[in-house]
């Protein structure tokens, strides 16, 4: 077991420090302000650096490399923010991988190229108004018939909703219960009767947009099929790469937190001397660095066991749900250590924590990703009917 990056990742990662930290940040405060997703031109800049292609083979266009590297390229872009962060999330761990792993290979190739170039956007359409938790319970339906499959159905919380090119959407496509009935769709923006709700305003999350999605009677191609009636199990599969995705998101919202409190703490002055002189202080920061450095080594853990395939539930759960709630706990405690300063606008650290929350509760929340990793350590899952 080495702990320590090799010569390679460590030249990726100072890449991507490098990238983030000169080009990001005036970005990352638009995006604040205006909840607007990166704009194309941002994204092409992504991929002219590679860093939309990561973890994706050369064939189709991307740099070959596996699961670790992308997120070590993660964690850098969500330092500076998750808004500037996502188009790496969506490429290195979103729904674009169900179509890497489970499509066709003419939906591959027309697909994943225009991804890894910045080209287009995808987001998955997963949650329904009476089926979030409860996935199983969706009622949106995908009818094939002959060359075409026609989607029915409301969309909720569709991080991308109106602003991705194209949504894998979670579909009943038999009448089979639960999961056994459940499969998954491409469907392209701009295609009939696709249509969207209002950008959602959320608590956190800005420049990331979401809303509802509509799909009244959309015809797609039967070559948009990712997986058929019965592939819910895939489809899980590849969002256990999601959650390694989450979880490096709040690992890089934590890293910034704790970066900006110590500098924070060494520069205030309080009583004639620095804060960071103060034992309750030097506690705080320490709590804060144990958390996020362990969250760290159960992400990379998931990931290197990975290696370029899709991590297990179990270490996946762990690491999401670990960092689910670390990302808060020292969130909240930077805050804490920067006092007034740290409740204000004018600081970036009220919105870390405003972020903090939302990845708790997006991908999985906390209790499921609980209830999984218990279903892990007994070997069998747990009804929850």
């Amino acid at each position: 077991m080495n702990f320590r990056l090799d010569e390679d990742r460590r030249a990726l990662q100072d890449a991507a420090r490098r990238f983030a930290r000169a080009e990001l940040p005036a970005l990352a405060a638009e995006l604040e302000q205006t909840n607007h997703a990166v704009p194309i031109e941002w994204r092409r800049r992504y991929a002219q650096q590679g860093f939309l292609g990561i973890n994706t083979p050369e064939e189709y266009g991307g740099l070959g490399l596996g699961t670790l590297e992308a997120l070590i390229v993660l964690e850098e872009f969500a330092k500076i923010s998750p808004a500037v962060a996502f188009p790496v999330f969506e490429s290195a761990v979103g729904p674009v991988r169900a179509v890497l792993h489970f499509g066709s290979d003419s939906l591959k190739s027309r697909i994943i190229p225009k991804v890894v170039s910045g080209e287009i956007v995808v987001a998955v359409s997963m949650s329904e108004p009476q089926a979030g938790s409860a996935l199983t319970d969706l009622t949106t339906r995908a009818v094939i018939s002959g060359d075409n499959i026609t989607v029915t159905g409301q969309k909720r919380w569709c991080s991308g909703g109106g602003h991705a090119n194209a949504y894998v959407v979670y579909s009943k496509m038999s009448d089979a219960p639960g999961a056994a009935g459940i499969g998954a769709v491409l469907v392209e923006a701009g295609s009939t009767g696709l249509s969207f709700g209002l950008p959602e305003q959320l608590m956190g999350f800005r420049g990331i947009p979401s809303s509802d999605v509509f799909l009244d009677g959309v015809e797609v191609p039967v070559d948009n099929l990712i997986v058929p009636a019965g592939g819910f199990k895939k489809l899980m599969e590849a969002f256990d790469l999601e959650r390694c995705g989450n979880a490096t998101m709040c690992l890089g919202i934590a890293q910034a937190a704790l970066d900006e409190a110590l500098a924070y703490a060494q520069e205030r002055r309080q009583f004639g001397k620095a804060i960071v002189d103060f034992q309750a202080v030097q506690l705080k920061l320490a709590d804060m660095a144990m958390k996020t450095e362990a969250s760290r080594l159960l992400i990379w853990r998931a990931a290197q066991n990975a290696a370029d395939g899709l991590p297990s539930p179990l270490e996946s759960s762990v690491a999401k749900c670990f960092a689910n709630e670390m990302v808060r706990e020292v969130a909240m405690t930077g805050l804490q250590i920067m006092g007034g300063y740290g409740y204000s606008c004018e600081n970036r650290m009220e919105q870390r924590l405003r972020d903090a929350i939302g990845w708790g509760i997006a991908g999985g929340t906390i209790d499921i990703q609980k209830i999984n990793i218990a279903a892990g350590l007994a070997g069998r899952r747990f009804s929850q009917r």
